[in-house]
């Protein structure tokens, strides 16, 4: 069976992940696609994170 080329990758809030004093305990996280061809690097998009109660650097997690 073949692998497609547009792939599930999950974005992670990179604020939450190194500040401790945060708001809550949780990590904001959004689940996208994109083609493994076009986009062979890790992907950076600003998303709202609901934990940091503002638009922060969402990074690609394995």
């Amino acid at each position: 069976m073949a692998k497609g080329v547009r792939i599930i990758i999950t974005l992670e809030c990179t604020e939450c992940r190194t500040n401790t004093d945060k708001r809550s305990a949780g990590v904001s996280r959004y689940t996208t696609t994109k083609n493994r061809r076009n986009t062979t690097g890790r992907l950076e998009l600003k998303k709202f994170c609901t934990h940091c109660n503002k638009h922060t650097v969402h990074k690609e997690i394995k």
